[in-house]
C-alpha cells in the first residue's frame, strides 16, 4: 500500500510540475503577444502613411496627369469661352484649384513688346485671363502694351524660355518622350503649375525655322498656357486606418509636432510635387492605440487562452484517468487478496478433512457424515464463488437471455426463506406479500438477487439481530422488492460506492471475508432486467435495499 501511495506522489508531481511549466508558459506567451501586437502596430503606424497619402493626393494625381494633358487636344485654339468651359470644369471637380490664368500665347518671327523673344523666334500674349469660381477678371490685353505685371509676365517668361531652349536645340527626326514633356511644358513653383500645350512635331519644325532662319513675316501660331494656384488645404484627407491615426491634416513642412502636444504619436509624409512644401501630419494619442493593441491582441490572448485551457482540460482528464487506474489497481489488488483469501480457506478445509480421512484406520458413521457435510459445504462455497463471477462476466457481456415466466411469489420467497433458516436457525426472516400474487420475470435471476440480499443482510448483523423483512407490493406499473435488515447500516459516505465491483467498506464490521462482487452482481442483474436498485441505511440501525422491477 505503502508503495502505491509513493507512486500516486510521484504521478501528482508530474501533473502539478506540468500544470506550472504550461501556465508559466501562458504568462510568457501572453506577453510575447502581447509586445508583437504592440510591435505591429508600431509598424503599421509608421508604414500605412503612405496608403493614406496616395488615397488623400489622389484627385490630384488625376488632375496632373490627365486633366491638364487634355489642353493639348485643342492645339492653341482656346479662346476666353472655350477656356472658361474648362476652367469651370476644373474649378468644380477639383477644389484644390483655387484659380486658373488662361494666357491666350502667339508665336512669331515679329518683333513682340509683352513676350519672348530669342534670336527670330517670338513668344507673345494676346490676353491673359483669370478664372476663380465666382468671376473671370481680364487681368491683361494687348490693345493695352506694358500693363502686364511683374508676376505674371515672369511666370509666362519662365516657361517661355523652356520651350525656346528646346526649339534651339531638337532634333525634330525624335519623338519627344513623356520625360521631356514632364521638363519642358510644365513649370512646378510653390503651389501653382503652369502648362503649355505641347506643339505638333511639324508646329516645332516650322517654330525652329522661325527662330534660325530669316524668312519674311510669318503668321501667329497659337499656343495656349494656363496656370493653376493650387490651396493644398483643400485636398480633402482620406483617413483609410481609422483606427490607428486619430487626427490627419495637412501642414507646412517647418510645423513641429512637439511643440503642439508632445504626448501625441506622430509621423509624418511629404506631399507630392507642387505640394511638396507641404506635410501630411498623422498623429494618435497614446491611449488610442493603446485600445487598438488591446482590440487586436484580445482575439489571439482568447486562442491562447483557449489552448491552455485544452491542456488543461487533458491534464484533468489524466489526473482522472490516474486515480481510477489507482483505484482500480487498489480494488482488483484487494480483490486478488480476499478471492486467494476465500479460495485458501475451504481448499484448506477440504484438505485438512481429506488428510484426516486418508490418516484414520477406521471411520465411525458419525465421522464419515461429519467430514462429508464438510466437504459438501466447501465445496458449495467454491461453486458458488465460481458460478459468482461467471455470472457476472456473462452478465457484463450481454451473453444470457432473460427467460421470462410466471412466477408464484409467496412460494418463490418462502422457498428461498426456508432455505436461509435451514442453513441458519437464528436466522429470523418475515415474508409480507401485498397484492402481488404472480410475477412475470427470470425466475433464475430473481433468486440470484434474493440470495445476495438476503445474504449481505445476515453476514453483515451482529450476533442476536439476525433480522429481515422482506416486503413485496405494487408500485405503479412496477413490483417493489424491499429488504430491511437490523444490521451494522452503511455510512453516507460509502452509499455511492457500494455497488461497485470490487469495491469493500473498510471498517472493523468488514471481516467477512467478501470480495466485493454480491451488490455489484445485484446491481448488474436489476439493470440486465431493465429495472433499478436503491439503498436508504443509518449506522447502528440497518439498512434498506429495494428492488424495482417492471411489472410485465
Amino acid at each position: 500500500m505503502k508503495t502505491r501511495d509513493l507512486s500516486y506522489r510521484k504521478n501528482f508531481t508530474l501533473i502539478v510540475s506540468f500544470v506550472t511549466l504550461i501556465s508559466v508558459l501562458l504568462i510568457v506567451v501572453l506577453i510575447i503577444s502581447y509586445d508583437l501586437t504592440k510591435k505591429v502596430i508600431e509598424n503599421e503606424f509608421s508604414a500605412s502613411k503612405v496608403d493614406v497619402l496616395e488615397k488623400t493626393v489622389a484627385p490630384y494625381n488625376v488632375f496632373f496627369q490627365n486633366k491638364i494633358p487634355e489642353i493639348s487636344f485643342y492645339q492653341g485654339f482656346l479662346d476666353s469661352a472655350s477656356a472658361k468651359t474648362y476652367a469651370n470644369a476644373v474649378l468644380k471637380k477639383y477644389p484644390f484649384v483655387e484659380k486658373i490664368l488662361f494666357y491666350d500665347a502667339q508665336i512669331s518671327n515679329r518683333p513682340v513688346q509683352d513676350g519672348l523673344r530669342t534670336s527670330n523666334f517670338s513668344l507673345g500674349l494676346k490676353a491673359l485671363y483669370q478664372y476663380s469660381p465666382k468671376n473671370v477678371t481680364v487681368l491683361f490685353s494687348n490693345d493695352k502694351p506694358g500693363s502686364l505685371s511683374l508676376t505674371n509676365g515672369d511666370e509666362f517668361n519662365k516657361i517661355g524660355l523652356k520651350v525656346a531652349s528646346y526649339i534651339s536645340n531638337v532634333d525634330t527626326a525624335k519623338v519627344l518622350s513623356n520625360e521631356q514633356i514632364f521638363s519642358i511644358f510644365y513649370n512646378i513653383s510653390k503651389n501653382k503649375i503652369t502648362y503649355m500645350n505641347v506643339p505638333r512635331r511639324e508646329d516645332i519644325k516650322t517654330y525652329k525655322e522661325l527662330m534660325f532662319k530669316k524668312l519674311p513675316r510669318s503668321p501667329y501660331y497659337e499656343q495656349d498656357v494656363f496656370s493653376f494656384e493650387l490651396n493644398p488645404y483643400k485636398l480633402a484627407v482620406k483617413n483609410t486606418h481609422p483606427q490607428i491615426y486619430q487626427h490627419i491634416s495637412i501642414k507646412p513642412l517647418s510645423f513641429d509636432s512637439m511643440l503642439e502636444k508632445p504626448n501625441l504619436v506622430t509621423t509624418e509624409i511629404a506631399l507630392p510635387l507642387a505640394f511638396s512644401n507641404f506635410k501630411l501630419y498623422l498623429s494618435s494619442d497614446r491611449a488610442f492605440l493603446n485600445k487598438e493593441v488591446r482590440n487586436r491582441f484580445l482575439p489571439i490572448g482568447l486562442g491562447i487562452i483557449a489552448v491552455y485551457s485544452i491542456l488543461l482540460m487533458l491534464v484533468f482528464f489524466i489526473s482522472r484517468n490516474l486515480k481510477i487506474n489507482q483505484k482500480l489497481f487498489s480494488l482488483q489488488y484487494d480483490f486478488i487478496n480476499n478471492f486467494t483469501h476465500e479460495f485458501k480457506t475451504p481448499v484448506a478445509v477440504i484438505k485438512i478433512a481429506g488428510n484426516n480421512i486418508l490418516s484414520a484406520k477406521e471411520l465411525t458413521d458419525f465421522e464419515r457424515r461429519r467430514y462429508g457435510k464438510i466437504l459438501d459445504e466447501e465445496a458449495d462455497k467454491l461453486n458458488d464463488l465460481m458460478n459468482k463471477l461467471l455470472s457476472f462476466t456473462q452478465i457484463e457481456n450481454r451473453s444470457i437471455k432473460v427467460k421470462s415466466e410466471e412466477i408464484d411469489l409467496e412460494t418463490f420467497s418462502q422457498n428461498i426463506i426456508d432455505a436461509f433458516q435451514l442453513k441458519y436457525p437464528d436466522y429470523d426472516i418475515q415474508l409480507d406479500i401485498h397484492n402481488v400474487p404472480t410475477f412475470q420475470s427470470d425466475q433464475v435471476l430473481l433468486s440470484s438477487i434474493f440470495y445476495n440480499l438476503i445474504e449481505n443482510a445476515y453476514k453483515y448483523a451482529n450476533p442476536g439481530d439476525k433480522h429481515l423483512t422482506i416486503t413485496i407490493f405494487k408500485r405503479k406499473k412496477n413490483v417493489v422488492f424491499s429488504f430491511k435488515d437490523k444490521g451494522i447500516g452503511i455510512e453516507a459516505s460509502e452509499l455511492d460506492n457500494i455497488f461497485k465491483k470490487f469495491y469493500r467498506i473498510q471498517s472493523r464490521y468488514n471481516q467477512q471475508g467478501s470480495v466485493g462482487l454480491g451488490l455489484a452482481f445485484c446491481k448488474e442483474l436489476v439493470t440486465f432486467m431493465n429495472g433499478s436498485i436503491k439503498v436508504k441505511s443509518k449506522p447502528g440501525k440497518g439498512s434498506v435495499f429495494e428492488v424495482t422491477l417492471p411489472l410485465r
